[in-house]
């Protein structure tokens, strides 16, 4: 019963008179701990009642003595296969939960879950780079579900808000009389993460000498508790993470060279808000959505200027950023609609700032021309002269082409009476 409950056991074969803790007591311990581990119950005194109150219990199957070789070998194969089918369903609504937390159907949002599809599967250490704000916990989360750790703990540890002089404590656990204070003995996040994940976030800020430690967890798998002598053995899934670039860091000596090769077996980069365009307005009506309701204001919709406005802006802390800027829209408005007014002045002013369009490839060039002119004109405020200068065109082409889409406009209303007789 132990050893279910520390997991890793899929199957339960199990006699039932014992002394101790019978079969039938031994199986409802173990539904009651592990309600996806299968149990098989055998016994030399097999009767029908005994069988139909297995299976009331929720036993597999019930084996009668004489036990016959390949009675048990069919028994523990459709088992496994059932436990499999469950486990399956379980990791799919999982995933499908977590990627409700996903937003985003720009390109660079699908390479990454792509990405991220081919590297979960596996059991190898992830470096996520990005900038701050970007998603790092968010995508550790994901990883960690999707995992065949998923059953296993996600256990995270912010070095860069974690002392010096603590953190070696907090990653390895000490024994008592390891430093003053030290008066009982505390598990370290490796053995909170035992079987699951452990998430090192802003790994670069960490001292070298933690670094040498955690190296040596890496390469074979081992560690001590501060001031003890047991050698314990890590079994978890190492994510890290940081918004520095590291490859920097290694080259100055402020990381090791020999750590960022064994966290760095797969890189992913987070892209920034900035290069996910496409994504501003489905974030920001999500974060719409969910601070109304937290703050029960009856806010539904953003304006076309306050869309055109974060659209506009750079969003350098990213979705961390646009997130705090919605939370305080729909605080500090009064309208059932977040107007410009109410975005924080850092968003509204930099509206004037650069701005960026981008275009799939293959996109015609005319629906490129428009698009261009359009938003350049929204830019300038309707100034057709002032576009006409920027775009080095002439204002008479703006009123062409402006003509030329409300006839194209006009066709496509037309009821197609023609081509349907």
């Amino acid at each position: 019963l132990e050893q279910v409950r520390q997991g890793g056991i899929d199957l339960v074969l199990s006699d039932l008179k014992m002394p101790g803790m019978s079969g039938l007591e031994l199986l409802r311990a173990i539904r009651a701990v592990a309600p996806t581990v299968e149990v098989a119950l055998m016994t030399a005194y097999g009767t029908i009642e005994t069988a139909v109150e297995a299976m009331k219990e929720g036993a597999y199957d019930y084996l009668t003595k004489p036990l016959k070789r390949h009675d048990i070998v069919r028994t523990v194969r459709k088992a496994l296969e059932k436990r499999s089918l469950i486990l399956e369903n379980l990791s799919l609504r999982e995933q499908l939960e977590g990627d409700s937390e996903v937003i985003g159907s720009s390109p660079a949002m699908r390479a990454l879950l792509e990405e991220l599809g081919q590297v979960v599967p596996s059991d190898a250490s992830v470096l996520l780079v990005g900038e701050s704000g970007t998603g790092k916990g968010l995508m550790t989360r994901l990883i960690h579900r999707r995992s065949m750790r998923a059953r296993g703990r996600l256990i995270t540890v912010n070095c860069a808000a974690i002392p010096e002089s603590l953190l070696e404590s907090e990653l390895f656990g000490h024994e008592p009389g390891a430093f003053t204070g030290a008066g009982q003995r505390r598990e370290g996040r490796f053995d909170l993460a035992q079987r699951g994940t452990l998430f090192l976030d802003e790994v670069t800020e960490m001292a070298p000498a933690i670094q040498v430690k955690l190296l040596r967890v890496l390469q074979d798998g081992e560690y001590e508790r501060v001031g003890g002598m047991e050698t314990l053995h890590a079994d978890c899934r190492v994510i890290a993470a940081t918004n520095r670039d590291i490859e920097k860091e290694v080259v100055e000596g402020r990381f090791r060279e020999d750590l960022y090769y064994r966290l760095n077996v797969i890189q992913i980069r987070i892209p920034s808000l900035h290069e996910r365009p496409e994504d501003i307005p489905l974030l920001a009506s999500h974060f719409l959505t969910q601070f109304a309701e937290k703050n029960r204001k009856g806010i539904h919709t953003l304006s076309r200027g306050a869309l055109e406005v974060m659209n506009g802006y750079r969003w350098p802390g990213n979705v961390r950023e646009l997130e705090n800027a919605i939370e305080r829209a729909v605080v500090l408005c009064r309208r059932e609609q977040i107007g410009i007014d109410d975005l924080p002045a850092s968003v509204r002013q930099g509206r004037g700032g650069q701005q960026f369009l981008s275009f799939p490839v293959g996109t015609p060039l005319k629906d490129v021309e428009r698009r261009m002119l359009e938003e350049t004109l929204q830019h300038c405020d309707g100034d057709k002269a002032l576009t006409a200068s920027l775009l080095g065109i002439t204002a008479r082409t703006i009123y062409r082409r402006e003509a030329e889409w409300a006839r194209d406009e006009t066709s496509l209303r037309a009821p197609e009476t023609q081509a349907t007789r």
